[in-house]
């Protein structure tokens, strides 16, 4: 069952059109779009268009709908260049992780040396 979108969450007006983004796919399921504050010369956000929190209650509810954001990812990595030479997908899950926003999202870096372990 599809979680309801919250007024208060930023990715959820993104997928509304309520805020405007760089969209660079779009699913039935998910939203891919440049993140604003790039770590990597590829940077691309790809957001579930249900609302849940974070990763791991994205997989509990939904899992089909996590395994989309992982094939977009991955589709994303593809569209940019960087799958060949390598990219990396993060889910931050919590603010002691980086969660900033509350919406679960992967986050496709690629296209620069991601060094092990990350800081």
């Amino acid at each position: 069952m599809a979680a309801e979108p919250q007024a208060d969450c930023l990715f959820c007006k993104i997928v509304a059109k309520e805020i405007p983004a760089t969209v660079v796919r779009e699913s039935e399921t998910t939203l891919a779009f440049r993140d604003i504050n790039p770590q990597a010369p590829t940077h691309v956000l790809v957001i579930p268009k249900v609302h849940h929190p974070d990763a791991a209650s994205l997989a509990a509810a939904e899992p089909q709908i996590a395994a989309d954001v992982l094939r977009e990812a991955g589709e994303v990595a593809f569209e940019e260049g960087v799958a060949e030479s390598g990219y990396r997908i993060v889910f931050n899950t919590g603010s002691g992780a980086g969660q900033t926003v509350f919406h679960a999202h992967a986050h496709v870096l690629g296209g620069r040396g991601l060094t092990w372990p990350p800081g």
